[in-house]
């Protein structure tokens, strides 16, 4: 599969990289709003250069991956579905709801295979339990816990991308940018729809104007209790920060810590590592770059 990193000055751009090389996929260019940032990154990584955007639209690749700001994502986007190449969209996408609605729309016009970056649900807690489910060994679902808590905001300011906690941009703080996954899995895991029980939004330690820890507690039709932490309260920039995937079922409890990964299940009275199947970098920097 050829792929074409479109917005190599996102900071998750070195993560798709990394990604798309583990699996195979061949980088077909490099582009990005700032031709010097891409023109850099393509020679540092000894991939093709593509200086103007209308090159990957004529000379398609088999999947685009788009990141940038949320100013410019919008408009390429649409070029791309329009185009009707396959488009995997990084977040955030816009900076308002309505903007990603009209995407969508436009993407069930076009009947276009559009993907966004998700890539906790097929994680080895998510992936484990479903093998679970599959068998019929899983039980019903108790309850969950998606921790995903970041060192300080300021890395982004050091990353070249301050617009991810202006609100006015970047939509929001770390509940919108980091709590997104949890959330996630809380919807492929949910029995019927999910209610909001309780939740805490504050920025305690790093005064701002987006929050800085969330807390949600959410309960689905079954009863089912699923809990969301984000944050960008872990004191340091270190990759990885504090994660946790906790998933408690009648038969079975997993647990991924993002490096390593255990399955423990009462049918069997095992305890099992889970397998961790992700690039080097991805498998130390995941949670950071979510």
């Amino acid at each position: 599969m050829k792929i074409t990193l479109a917005g190599s000055s996102h900071w998750h751009a070195e993560m798709h990289l990394d990604a798309a090389r583990f699996y195979g996929a061949e980088i077909a260019g490099i582009w990005d709003e700032d031709p010097g940032q891409a023109h850099g990154f393509a020679a540092h990584h000894d991939l093709p250069f593509i200086k103007d955007f209308t090159e990957i639209l004529s000379s398609p690749p088999d999947a685009i991956l788009l990141m940038g700001h949320p100013s410019m994502v919008p408009a390429r986007a649409r070029a791309i579905i329009a185009a009707g190449i396959p488009l995997i969209l990084e977040k955030p996408a816009a900076s308002h709801t309505r903007e990603l609605m009209a995407l969508r729309e436009l993407a069930r016009q076009h009947q276009a295979f559009v993907a966004v970056p998700l890539p906790n649900r097929f994680g080895p807690a998510v992936a484990g339990f479903e093998r679970l489910r599959r068998q019929g060994r899983a039980g019903p679902v108790a309850h969950c816990q998606f921790r995903l808590v970041n060192g300080p905001p300021q890395r982004y300011i050091a990353d070249g991308v301050a617009w991810v906690v202006d609100p006015a941009v970047g939509g929001g703080g770390a509940l919108r940018n980091l709590g997104i996954h949890g959330v996630d899995a809380a919807l492929s895991l949910a029995t019927g729809k999910l209610g909001l029980k309780s939740v805490s939004i504050a920025n305690r330690i790093h005064p701002g104007p987006v929050e800085d820890h969330a807390l949600l507690v959410l309960e689905d039709e079954a009863g089912a209790v699923f809990i969301v932490e984000a944050g960008y309260t872990f004191a340091s920039m270190r990759p990885g920060g504090d994660f946790e995937w906790r998933i408690v079922s009648a038969n079975a409890t997993l647990i991924d810590h993002g490096d390593h990964a255990t399955c423990a299940t009462l049918d069997d009275a095992a305890v099992a590592d889970l397998p961790v199947e992700l690039p080097a970098r991805l498998s130390s920097v995941h949670a950071r770059y979510a």
